[in-house]
């Protein structure tokens, strides 16, 4: 478990609502840690051990039980899946004591320790969504070789910053977050939406989890990426999206790596993408 809880009880709640979601996983599930130079990096793999090795990186905070309903609608079938709980995020991942990751040639450092860690033969489909998207658009800059093709699901602070408003409502949710904090941010971000009951436990008990400062820094390079030859970039927006203008932001991907297939899903927001979209997502993978 991470260190750092309140108390025993906080981590025992914690580890309690993350493994009722995994629950919910098709069987058979493995899960374990990699050590890596910034701490102990828990993965969920699933999957045909021969299929090809997708990699998931989650949204901040969501932890990489927020893929479960996608892998359950048929990543487990098309692919060998390995979600990453973010090290310094809510999840089972453990920092090193002293080695923490700061900039996004950190986390570039500790994703390709990740992937060594897997053993996969061969380049990797990279997916992430949101925060998570952000890191496989850094990662992908400085290693593309190590990639099949990258997948960007609602990316952010890529293509655009954040709406001033979204912003302005997540401070509250971020600076002391409280249950009753997160659950009023989704209910309005995704308008909503009908969410998982179990995940919503867990993003309850993500209040407890040990705060950590987030890595920022500069916007990936996309034009490099454009420029890395047989790399194929899908990048898929949700259209009611709070976090920015999907319109605005789409067109701006396409300006930006005229290469990439860019789409955008109708009647989903920013939040509930990888919940509510679940059978979406899997297809989008899969082709």
């Amino acid at each position: 478990m991470p260190t750092r809880f309140r108390s025993a009880y906080d981590a025992e709640r914690f580890r309690g609502a993350y493994d009722a979601v995994l629950a919910q996983w098709p069987t058979p599930t493995e899960d374990f840690g990699l050590p890596t130079p910034y701490g102990r990096t828990h993965v969920n793999s699933c999957g045909p051990l021969t299929a090809p090795p997708l990699v998931l990186l989650p949204g901040g905070r969501a932890t990489s039980a927020v893929w479960g309903a996608a892998v359950a609608a048929g990543l487990g079938r098309t692919h060998r899946v390995h979600a990453v709980d973010l090290v310094g995020e809510p999840g089972l991942s453990v920092p090193a004591e002293g080695r923490v990751i700061r900039t996004p040639e950190d986390l570039a450092g500790w994703l390709d320790a990740v992937l060594d860690g897997l053993g996969t033969a061969g380049p990797v489909t990279l997916a992430g969504h949101s925060y998570g998207a952000w890191i496989a658009a850094h990662f992908a800059a400085r290693h593309p070789d190590r990639l099949a093709r990258l997948v960007l699901l609602d990316p952010t602070q890529i293509f655009a910053g954040l709406r001033p408003g979204y912003v302005l409502r997540a401070l509250p949710m971020l600076l002391r977050p409280t249950p009753a904090r997160i659950r009023a941010f989704l209910t309005w971000e995704t308008r909503g939406a009908d969410l998982d009951p179990a995940w919503l436990r867990l993003q309850d008990e993500t209040a407890r989890f040990p705060t950590v400062r987030p890595v920022t820094g500069p916007r990936p390079d996309p034009a490099g990426l454009d420029r890395v030859p047989d790399l194929p970039v899908d990048i898929l927006f949700a259209e009611r999206a709070r976090c920015h203008d999907s319109a605005r932001t789409a067109t701006a991907a396409r300006a930006a790596l005229p290469g990439a297939r860019v789409d955008t899903l109708p009647g989903i927001s920013h939040h509930a993408l990888p919940l509510t979209a679940a059978e979406t997502i899997a297809h989008y993978l899969a082709t």
